[in-house]
């Protein structure tokens, strides 16, 4: 099998991204100046949660709160009103009360910076962490999800059964220019056109040299 052109097909998908809607993340670190705070919350909202949701909860929730300190403020029942209709939103509203309180008394109101302090918080997992990471602090870090894991694998580049293989397989192999974008484009990307099931392979700018493994269908 020929070696995947990962160079290649970043710039393709760095062209094409900008006609594809901007990422729930994206838009909030965009609009929220990188506040690892929103960030970090943000995150929490989008866990197993479309865009379309996650993007307009955290601004009603925002907009009541932009703090630590200020979100402790709030009555639970306050934050779950905010961020309904996100997936298991009152678990979420406990979780953010938690990390809120977390954030305070041990650190300041600050979101701290480093994979091991992120990973103590609670509902936060590597996924989260390297997306804060990236987002709110600029450090390289990979973030991978269903997105970046399944297309990582349908092109060949990796070849991992799960998304932390994927992660450690991509920081030893992904050039390092590619990593505070690579989560961003393959997500819109998966999003878009190389979707789970009958992918848009027809309008892929990648299909000429997309070695399409596991898929069986496309359109």
């Amino acid at each position: 099998m020929a070696r995947f052109e990962i160079q290649r097909a970043m710039a393709a998908l760095q062209a094409e991204a900008l006609h594809w809607p901007e990422t729930a993340l994206t838009a909030v670190a965009r609009t929220m100046g990188r506040d690892p705070v929103k960030i970090l919350i943000g995150c929490l909202l989008s866990l197993r949660t479309k865009d379309e949701t996650t993007a307009p909860a955290a601004a009603r929730l925002f907009a009541l709160a932009g703090t630590p300190q200020a979100m402790l403020q709030l009555p639970l029942e306050t934050i779950e009103r905010a961020i309904y209709p996100v997936g298991f939103y009152r678990t979420k509203a406990r979780t953010i009360l938690d990390v809120c309180h977390t954030l305070v008394e041990r650190h300041g109101g600050k979101v701290p910076d480093t994979m091991e302090e992120l990973l103590a918080l609670r509902g936060v997992g590597r996924k989260t962490a390297n997306l804060v990471l990236a987002l709110g602090f600029l450090t390289p870090a990979i973030c991978v999800d269903t997105h970046v894991h399944r297309i990582s694998n349908r092109w060949g580049y990796v070849r991992t059964k799960n998304p932390e293989e994927t992660e450690f397989a991509l920081r030893r192999k992904l050039p390092k220019a590619y990593w505070l974008v690579y989560n961003d484009l393959l997500v819109a990307f998966g999003q878009n056109h190389c979707k789970p099931i009958s992918p848009l392979c027809s309008l892929c700018t990648l299909h000429a040299f997309c070695p399409k493994i596991g898929v069986t269908t496309h359109r």
